[in-house]
């Protein structure tokens, strides 16, 4: 590999103690649901990078310990203030048709019974198999041939709520006949991102039959759909690894960081004043638009929920748009948790372009051969690869200078 090119984040090797004391994935969707947490301060102003130690009510910890309390307060405001509620059900029934590899989830709600599909692709061998789940495709856009052994599993989120690039709500999704509450109050991304939970339900109830792994389990999708490999990866800890490509604004790039970056440049990209408010609850542009320093979490702490878990993020600078000057920062700041953590070698980014959207290039390919051989497959592979690039010389510590 030409480390001159590639841009793969992983500042401070981990000890192997370190990465065996700390879990790689769970066997539920959220360890800490009961913890308990406080809610952001009301005169909440930052106009930095949040702390992702710090709790709502000021306290800090760095404390492994004390992580789901962290992960659960930051899902509470990404719920309550950026993609609305991800809501309660009765139950998962599923059922696996092993004539067209069919797997069928019904989720039981109080409105009714939600039902998707999704054909899936299962190696030959007894297995089990890990398994990876590609939002509208297969393999979303990683090539398949670096998940050769996986099972492919692809979300249809259409099924659940239909996407929009024009902003235009589905008020007729499933989703939202089910939730009619939510309809026009949450963004798709929660509902997307439920559905994911579900289907991973259901994988759990079918294991035997489909012959999966359910211990190494992974999500990717790019662009719109990187957003929605992001939201998965955060919410549910049954996920090992996260793979998000080229997931622009809404993705792994800081509001905050986006919006200066607008501002001394004049180049658009996606901020909370323009992005798709079919995606995102609209009371993240009523309230947080033009005051950013009030909003109590950024993105860079919505990827580190995914911590202790592998999380791989894969930017292209050739496209504005995509804004990969935020999108490195909020990477660098996220890595932090991983590195404090010492396990470092779970945490990667390569930002690279010379390619088109959504199409990764070799360096980028290699990374995630990696990052699937080591965290899907339990495979010995490097994951710490030198930093270089682009952006090696952008000032990321002056949005973390409030850090302890």
């Amino acid at each position: 590999m030409n480390n001159k090119k590639i841009l793969l984040m992983s500042v401070f090797a981990a000890s192997v103690a370190s990465a065996q004391e700390l879990p790689t994935t769970f066997s539920v969707e959220n360890s800490g649901k009961n913890v308990k947490i406080t809610a952001p301060k009301a005169d909440y102003c930052n106009p930095l990078l949040p702390d992702p130690f710090v709790f709502n009510d000021g306290s800090y910890s760095a404390k492994y310990a004390d992580w789901e309390r962290h992960r659960n307060e930051v899902a509470r405001m990404v719920q309550d203030l950026e993609i609305g509620p991800r809501p309660e059900f009765q139950s998962v029934t599923s059922s696996f048709d092993t004539k067209d590899s069919t797997l069928t989830i019904n989720v039981k709600c109080a409105k009714g019974t939600l039902t998707f599909t999704s054909k899936i692709r299962i190696p030959k061998g007894d297995g089990p198999f890990p398994v990876m789940i590609g939002m509208n495709m297969p393999s979303g856009s990683i090539n398949p041939m670096l998940l050769d052994g996986c099972i492919l599993v692809p979300f249809r989120h259409d099924q659940i709520i239909k996407s929009s690039h024009q902003a235009v709500r589905d008020d007729n999704a499933q989703f939202y006949q089910m939730f009619p509450e939510l309809t026009h109050t949450s963004g798709n991304y929660s509902g997307w991102s439920w559905a994911v939970s579900r289907l991973i339900d259901a994988i759990f109830q079918q294991q035997q039959q489909i012959r999966a792994d359910v211990k190494h389990i992974g999500v990717t999708g790019c662009s719109y759909a990187g957003k929605m490999a992001m939201y998965a990866g955060a919410f549910d800890e049954r996920i090992a690894l996260t793979i998000i490509q080229e997931s622009g604004g809404g993705g792994v790039n800081a509001w905050r960081v986006s919006d200066y970056y607008t501002e001394t440049t004049t180049h658009n990209v996606e901020r909370v004043d323009n992005t798709n408010y079919s995606w995102f609850s609209p009371a993240l542009k009523e309230r947080f638009n033009g005051h950013l320093d009030q909003l109590p979490f950024d993105h860079h702490q919505i990827i580190a929920m995914i911590a202790p878990r592998a999380v791989l993020v894969l930017g292209n600078p050739d496209f504005e748009w995509l804004c990969d000057y935020s999108g490195y920062i909020s990477s660098y700041a996220a890595s932090y948790v991983w590195r404090k953590f010492g396990i470092a070698d779970r945490f990667g980014y390569v930002v690279l372009g010379g390619h088109n959207h959504c199409m990764a290039c070799d360096e980028q390919n290699e990374a995630v051969a990696r990052f699937v051989d080591k965290f899907l497959f339990d495979r010995e592979v490097d994951t710490n690869i030198e930093n270089s690039g682009m952006f090696k010389y952008i000032d990321t510590r002056r949005w973390m200078k409030n850090w302890k």
